[in-house]
């Protein structure tokens, strides 16, 4: 049994360097799938998110979501990096990479871990505007919430 690999971190990271260090020495890996969540500029109207998390127990609810999704997809490997701090619109915020024998348990692996993310770990953005506003914090979505609840539901 593997342990995967959960960051919170302000720096950003090298998804394509992190794929190498799961795969590195595992032949076993049929499928290879990664995410990574990107800051958007809303149409022009938002320069960064500022993302704040609960130091260890934002780890600990990653930890607890890549376990769940290890055993539900037979995963292999498994890399979640989260970052934290000010991150510009076009900057990388997530990287999720799930392996596993075949391409499906790999890519449901990936999205289970997205959508448990999304709205399980405590993490809180809060948007900057173009215009040097400071907008609220970022309320939850009823989509993220549906999209997590299709995995309870099977």
């Amino acid at each position: 049994m593997f342990s995967p690999t959960i960051r919170v971190q302000r720096d950003d990271f090298d998804a394509a360097a992190e794929s190498r260090l799961l795969t590195a020495g595992c032949h076993d890996i049929g499928a290879l799938v990664s995410f990574v969540g990107l800051c958007r500029n809303e149409a022009g109207t938002l320069s960064a998110l500022e993302l704040e998390h609960y130091p260890g127990m934002a780890e600990a609810e990653m930890l607890r979501i890549a376990q769940l999704a290890i055993d539900r997809f037979s995963l292999i490997g498994l890399t979640a990096i989260h970052r934290y701090g000010r991150i510009e619109a076009g900057e990388q915020i997530v990287l999720v990479i799930a392996a596993a024998p075949h391409r499906q348990a790999a890519f449901d692996g990936a999205n289970f871990v997205m959508d448990f993310l999304k709205t399980s770990a405590p993490f809180w953005k809060k948007e900057h505007g173009q215009d040097g506003s400071s907008g609220d914090w970022v309320a939850a979505k009823d989509a993220d919430d549906s999209a997590r609840d299709r995995w309870i539901k099977e």
